[in-house]
């Protein structure tokens, strides 16, 4: 049985604008997979919270963020499947209105674990009304009487990771007893952000410069070639390596960094390695941006794509990582841009080139709380411990996809105690057996920079 309570809310930030710059490149890629890129989950409710709990939860999500109050406006009919018109689409945030929470009760015997998965799974098989629905939906599980289970989804469009952590945190942050919230909101509102971005062109400027030079500097095709190797073509590839994580530490220690550029530089090796090419490494990056001033805690989506190119073909592991930290570093201060102008961009140099520039190929470091540099205090993982960690490296999963947008995505996931990657690949363009090479060459990579004789790594 299914109950539902309408919870009215109401909030700051109405009105009509348009996308911001990460809400555009995150409609572009609903558009094209088909998909709301919806995130959530199922949470166990074991702290003896109430329904009338949730209610004021779901009152004040809706009431502080007007990114959950927001509504697309397609003014074409052809802007609603259409890549070319990310930049046409509108949205209204609205000063108040209803939401409804759902209550799941379960029937004699029914497991309310499975109950909140099958609410949650059958929610993300269907995709968000874009116009007439909020951009969030919760429910709970009840079994005799007691709330059990949270389920919460939230279309991509609305907030992207970093979103989802500022509203979780504040949610905890309220006033136990009121319930109100422990300060004022201050980050910006959607449209604001819309405005504000409207008057940053220069900023655009500088960041399409940097890509022009970078696109200049590489050839057009990242691939030899494409092969149809038969079905599934689009597959999903789920790995760990806990020696690759233990070696990254090592060899980020050595260095004074962090293991994020270790990890990057592996890959451009392994990619460079497993392709046959000796040309600089050129992927594009995912690039959070709440690093500017102002942003931290905006809930919207702010991700856009940077540009990374580095040569390392004949180099030490040492200067491919010092390389690959530095390109980073400059394809995340160029991150922040107006959508349309890199595309127009990519779409000259192509017509110069003769062919299109391929930049189908992705990494996205996606971890939160294990990207710092190594605190002085913690013990670097010992060469021994490396290697005997090797044999639990492990394929966890290999799963057909039913589309796959690009044709080759690394997504470094945010768990802890391994290095978690998980791949999407077109086959057409690198064969699964490639892929499967790809990841143990950044093992290999990183390993033997870790496990080096002493005084090569202490003069790393």
């Amino acid at each position: 049985m299914v109950e539902r309570i309408v919870v009215p809310f109401e909030g700051a930030g109405a009105g009509v604008g348009g996308l911001t710059w990460g809400q555009q490149q995150v409609w572009r890629a609903i558009v094209e997979v088909g998909s709301s890129m919806s995130m959530g989950g199922v949470v166990p409710v074991t702290d003896g919270r109430v329904l009338a709990d949730f209610v004021e939860e779901l009152r004040f999500l809706m009431s502080r963020y007007g990114a959950l109050r927001s509504r697309l406006i397609f003014d074409e009919p052809w802007h609603v499947t259409s890549v070319d018109a990310c930049h046409l689409v509108r949205q209204e945030t609205f000063a108040r209105g209803e939401m409804v929470l759902e209550i799941h009760d379960t029937a004699p015997g029914e497991d309310p674990a499975a109950v909140a998965a099958a609410v949650f799974a059958a929610w993300k098989a269907r995709d968000f009304d874009y116009t007439g629905e909020w951009p969030i939906r919760e429910a709970v599980v009840r079994h005799d009487g007691a709330i059990t289970h949270v389920i919460v989804l939230v279309c991509h469009l609305a907030a992207d990771g970093s979103g989802l952590g500022t509203m979780i945190r504040e949610m905890g942050e309220r006033d136990p007893v009121t319930r109100q919230a422990a300060r004022p909101y201050t980050a910006m509102q959607p449209l604001a952000l819309v405005a504000a971005q409207r008057t940053a062109q220069r900023q655009t400027d500088t960041a399409m410069r940097y890509w022009e030079a970078q696109l200049r500097s590489i050839r057009p095709r990242r691939f030899p070639g494409t092969v149809d190797r038969g079905q599934p073509r689009w597959r999903r590839v789920v790995w760990r390596s806990t020696a690759l994580m233990l070696a990254a530490e090592r060899v980020a220690d050595a260095l004074g960094t962090d293991t994020a550029p270790v990890l990057l530089a592996a890959y451009g090796v392994a990619f460079n390695t497993v392709t046959g090419q000796t040309a600089p490494f050129a992927t594009q990056v995912i690039v959070g941006n709440r690093f500017r001033p102002g942003l931290a805690d905006v809930v919207t989506p702010l991700a856009q794509n940077g540009l990374v190119v580095v040569d390392v073909t004949g180099v030490t592991a040492q200067e491919a990582i010092d390389r690959t930290r530095r390109a980073s570093m400059n394809a995340s201060k160029h991150a922040y841009y107006e959508p349309a102008a890199r595309l127009a961009l990519i779409d000259r140099l192509g017509v110069e080139h003769g062919e299109p520039v391929d930049l189908a190929v992705f990494y996205n470091d996606r971890r939160v709380g294990v990207i710092q540099a190594p605190d002085p205090l913690d013990t670097v993982p010992a060469v021994a411990d490396i290697r005997s960690a090797l044999p639990l490296t492990e394929v966890v999963s290999e799963t057909p996809m039913v589309f796959f947008n690009e044709k080759l995505m690394v997504n470094v996931d945010d768990v802890v105690g391994t290095v978690q990657i998980t791949v999407e690949v077109d086959t057409h363009h690198l064969a699964i057996e490639d892929l499967h090479r790809l990841l143990a060459e950044m093992e290999s990579f990183t390993v033997s920079a870790a496990t080096a004789s002493d005084q090569a790594v202490a003069s790393m």
